[in-house]
């Protein structure tokens, strides 16, 4: 690696270490806690209990929200899996290292050099960084980072990796062909015939073996429920006999088969006094797709569409005993928020970031870290415990041709088909009322703070998507409006 010059090394490590300060507070307990990210994948932003689905049973989940705060308006980082996932565990928004798209597969339709398909080698992960303030690091489910050399969970940050390295996979691998590897080897016995039902087992064991060390812990239970292919058990489905579309009766089992997950998970901390000693953070990846039966509830739009319903996840901080109980918070809040807020409760400062190599590259890295911050999340437990008040935030997206801010109460979305769209999403959520026309002075500063950070990314996203992604995005914006509850 080519090495910087001292001064220019010397002026950038000031900047990374000043921008992260001036939003870094470091908790007061006197011992880290161990902390758990589940993840759900494609799932609506109606489909708990907690959101307003009277089809679906979430008891687990719906319990998980009221120990502790549910966020309303909890958004990730983009409306595709493989990029969401990258900027939650990396703290920093995925457009600000060329991570755009979602994975393609590098073929002949929209060819990509395979050798660059995954997370860039120079971001560094929630476990790289946890791993280093002293945590065990798991990850158990789905990664979809990259599945080449320098890609592989193992080499960034996770000590334990038990899952497929792609987006999909199929839910009955004791039935058919399967990629499940558990550290690099292929897994050749299930202790459970459903995935949902084997990845919840897995990371409980993983967890039950940290408690022979003084070591915290970190597990990412990245499962892929309820995101296709569309399978479920027998007995699952029959808990939802009552459900006329046969997706949608799928996908409530699928949907029955993760809050089982989640309550087994709860019910192995409360059994081993891990409870008031483990952080708990419950959201999606994105919004629901049109594909898999998924209810976005108020929001329109869904998955690939900048619109509420493609970014805006439900989600939930649980630490009793720290954070409140059955409390709701009403302001943003971000996946990229993960990060700073981890690195606050295990008492430990960021590892340095990386420069890029380009010269074009870094002068737009190092413009963006000096207007932006090194990370784009905040450190929100002084806010969820009710110590600090709402972050004042601007949060932005960018994909296939189509690009979004939300700063305030506000949100722009810039498309490639249409004129741009100025919505309040805060008391909107169908994004209904278009104020561009009754607000030119807004719709204005939105365009010029979008075209600041636009202007500090990298000169081209790394790779592109499928095209398939184009026309999904764009009928988003024509033919999926909020509505009622499919039956």
């Amino acid at each position: 690696m080519k090495m910087l010059p001292r001064p220019a090394l010397t002026v950038f490590s000031i900047l990374v270490v000043l921008s992260f300060l001036t939003a870094w507070v470091p908790f007061s307990k006197s011992s880290p806690p161990n902390i758990i990210v589940i993840l759900a994948d494609d799932m609506g932003y109606g489909d708990l209990g907690v959101t307003g689905s009277k089809v679906l049973r979430t008891p687990h989940i719906d319990q998980l929200a009221r120990s502790g705060v549910f966020c309303a308006e909890g958004y990730v980082a983009s409306a595709v899996c493989s990029p969401s996932r990258a900027g939650l565990l990396t703290g920093r928004d995925p457009r600000r290292f060329g991570y755009e798209g979602n994975l393609n597969k590098g073929d002949a339709n929209y060819a990509t050099r395979p050798e660059i398909l995954g997370l860039p080698p120079g971001e560094l992960t929630l476990g790289d960084h946890l791993r280093a303030a002293g945590y065990a690091t798991a990850l158990i489910g789905k990664w979809h980072q990259g599945i080449g050399p320098g890609f592989h969970p193992n080499e960034r940050g996770f000590d334990y990796f038990c899952g497929m390295l792609g987006g999909a996979h199929s839910y009955f691998p004791t039935k058919a062909p399967h990629s499940i590897e558990r550290n690099g080897q292929p897994v050749t016995e299930f202790s459970d015939p459903y995935l949902t039902d084997f990845f919840t087992t897995e990371g409980i064991n993983w967890m039950k073996q940290q408690q022979t060390t003084d070591q915290p812990w970190f597990a990412f239970m990245s499962y892929n429920a309820p995101h296709a292919p569309m399978h479920a058990t027998d007995a699952d489905l029959a808990q939802f006999s009552h459900i006329k579309d046969p997706t949608r009766r799928t996908y409530a089992a699928m949907m029955w088969a993760l809050d089982r997950g989640v309550g087994r998970i709860h019910d192995w901390l409360k059994q081993s006094n891990q409870l008031e000693n483990t952080l708990v953070v419950f959201f999606s990846d994105n919004g629901g797709p049109d594909s898999n039966g998924s209810w976005n509830g108020p929001l329109s739009g869904g998955k690939g569409a900048l619109k509420e319903g493609g970014v805006r996840v439900p989600m939930i901080w649980s630490w009793p005993g720290t954070l409140p109980a059955n409390q709701r918070y009403t302001s943003p809040i971000s996946a990229l928020d993960l990060l700073p807020t981890f690195l606050a409760t295990a008492q430990s400062a960021p590892l340095p970031l990386r420069r890029p190599l380009s010269h074009e590259d870094a002068r737009n890295f190092e413009r963006g870290v000096k207007r932006y911050g090194a990370y784009d999340g905040r450190d929100v437990l002084p806010n969820l415990r009710g110590d600090a008040p709402p972050i004042q935030r601007t949060l932005f997206w960018r994909l296939q041709g189509q690009a979004s801010i939300r700063s305030g109460d506000h949100k722009l979305i810039r498309l490639s088909h249409r004129p741009a769209q100025v919505f309040a999403p805060s008391t909107d959520l169908a994004e209904a009322n278009d104020l561009v026309a009754a607000d030119s002075e807004l719709t204005s500063e939105l365009f010029h703070e979008l075209a600041e950070w636009e202007s500090m990314l990298p000169t081209v996203p790394l790779w592109d998507s499928s095209p398939f992604w184009q026309k999904e995005s764009a009928e988003h914006y024509d033919h999926r409006p909020a509505g009622p509850e499919p039956l």
